[in-house]
C-alpha cells in the first residue's frame, strides 16, 4: 500500500489557533514521513517564513492557485495569471519550483478538459484525491479526521489523501493517522513518487 498524504496551505476559512502547520511539520519530521505541499501563492506571500520551512523539510511543494479562486470561473488570461503568480511567488520565496504539481481550489474544474489543457499549457498537472476526510469541517475533530482517513486508505492499494494545513483537527490527527499508516505497512510517498 502506498499512500501519499497531501495539505492544501492557505488561508483558513474558520477560525483556528495558527499553530496546526507546525505541529504538522513536527509529526512528519518525528517519523521521517514526505508529503505534499499545495500552497496558495497569497498565502506564501503573508508567511513567507512558514512557507519556507516547508520546503527546508524537504517536502514537495506544489502549486494551489494564488486567489484561491475556482480555476474554472476564471476567464483564460486570469487563470493563466493566477497560477503565474502563485508559481513566482512561491518560486521566489521558497527556492522551489512547484511545477509540474497543481491542486485546483474546491476541485473546481479538476475533471473540464479546458481547464486541464491550461494547465499543460502551463506545465502543470492536476492532482486530485482519494480519500477526503472533510478536515475542514467544523464537526469533525483529530478523532474524525483520523477515522476517517484510515478507513479511507484501506480501500485501495495507492491513495491520496486530501488534507489542509490550517484545521486544528487536522494537526491533531496527524500523530494517530502516521501510526496508523505504520501499522498498516503503508508506504507513505509524495505525489510525484505516487503518480511520477
Amino acid at each position: 500500500m502506498r499512500v501519499a498524504l497531501t495539505f492544501d496551505t492557505e488561508h483558513p476559512s474558520r477560525p483556528c489557533s495558527g499553530d496546526s502547520l507546525e505541529g504538522i511539520l513536527q509529526s512528519l519530521a518525528a517519523t521521517g514521513a514526505r508529503a505534499t505541499f499545495f500552497l496558495q501563492g497569497r498565502w506564501v506571500s503573508s508567511h513567507p517564513d512558514a512557507a519556507r520551512a516547508v520546503a527546508r523539510a524537504g517536502h514537495l511543494v506544489a502549486n494551489h492557485s494564488h486567489h484561491h479562486a475556482p480555476m474554472d470561473a476564471l476567464t483564460e488570461n486570469g487563470f493563466r495569471e493566477d497560477v503565474r503568480d502563485a508559481e513566482t511567488t512561491i518560486s521566489d520565496t521558497t527556492g522551489v519550483d512547484p511545477r509540474p504539481w497543481f491542486r485546483c481550489p474546491f476541485g473546481s474544474g479538476m475533471d473540464d478538459p479546458h481547464v486541464l489543457a491550461l494547465l499543460k499549457g502551463l506545465g502543470y498537472r492536476h492532482v486530485g484525491w482519494d480519500v477526503d476526510p472533510r478536515d475542514w469541517d467544523e464537526a469533525n475533530g483529530g478523532a474524525e479526521v483520523s477515522a476517517s482517513v484510515l478507513s479511507g486508505v484501506r480501500q485501495a492499494d495507492e491513495s491520496i489523501v486530501l488534507l489542509h494545513s490550517w484545521p486544528d483537527a487536522t494537526a491533531e490527527a496527524l500523530p494517530t493517522i502516521l501510526a496508523g499508516l505504520e501499522g498498516l505497512d503503508a508506504e507513505l510517498v509524495d505525489v510525484a513518487a505516487l503518480l511520477g
